[in-house]
């Protein structure tokens, strides 16, 4: 019956860029979370009437934010192609969409979690301050666990954005389900391939979101 429906699918190649995808999305997500966290705190910590506050450090810090987050992934690859040459040395397959990958993904965690931040309860932050608690201190027992629901989410979203943006890697040749729906299945017209890619890839996106929305329930007490 599949092979009725998919005649050119060839699942042994279809496994091995799903197998990509995952990587892929598993490896900038890790990296999305680390870096998207520090940027994230540092624009909240360094905005008007926080801890940090410097209007210097805050205007740089949102600028690149911003600057990074509004730039159409599809450029920012072609942008990226010199610097992800000298970094991992080769343009083309799945390590070579990571630097791209965590650059587009990492401003836009960045706001969220800023956005998560502002969420918390200024009061508690006041408390915690009141009895001497260090930046350091308030960082990890106040501000991460008052907003890990939000962050998780965001998190989430970060990760299925990342699933699509792989996607759109790989019609320049960084492999995955993007690569193989585009030059096994468009450039060949082949639409059953383009149609088993896209139903693996919407899998990965369900998949990802009740994952995220088990751990968000779970952890949110409200």
């Amino acid at each position: 019956m599949i092979e009725k429906i998919f005649p050119n699918v060839d699942w042994e190649k279809m496994w091995e860029a799903t197998l990509e995808t995952l990587y892929m999305t598993g490896m900038s997500v890790i990296v999305t979370f680390v870096l998207g966290l520090a940027l994230g705190i540092l624009l909240f910590l360094t905005s008007k009437g926080n801890i940090w506050e410097n209007k210097v450090a805050y205007s740089i810090t949102n600028a690149v934010v911003n600057i990074f987050r509004s730039i159409p992934f599809i450029i920012l690859i072609v942008l990226l192609i010199p610097f992800t040459k000298v970094l991992i040395g080769t343009i083309r397959g799945a390590n070579a969409a990571l630097p791209a990958l965590i650059i587009g993904a990492a401003p836009f965690y960045a706001r969220m979690v800023e956005i998560a931040l502002r969420e918390v309860n200024k009061g508690v932050i006041e408390a915690a301050k009141a009895m001497g608690a260090k930046t350091s201190t308030i960082i990890m027992k106040v501000l991460l666990p008052e907003s890990m629901p939000a962050l998780i989410s965001g998190i989430t979203v970060t990760a299925i954005a990342l699933v699509g943006y792989t996607a759109m890697a790989g019609v320049i040749g960084a492999g995955g389900l993007g690569n193989l729906a585009f030059l096994d299945g468009f450039q060949r017209s082949r639409t059953d391939v383009t149609l088993a890619a896209t139903i693996l890839i919407l899998v990965l996106v369900f998949i990802i979101q009740l994952v995220g929305d088990y751990f968000t329930n779970k952890i949110d007490k409200r």
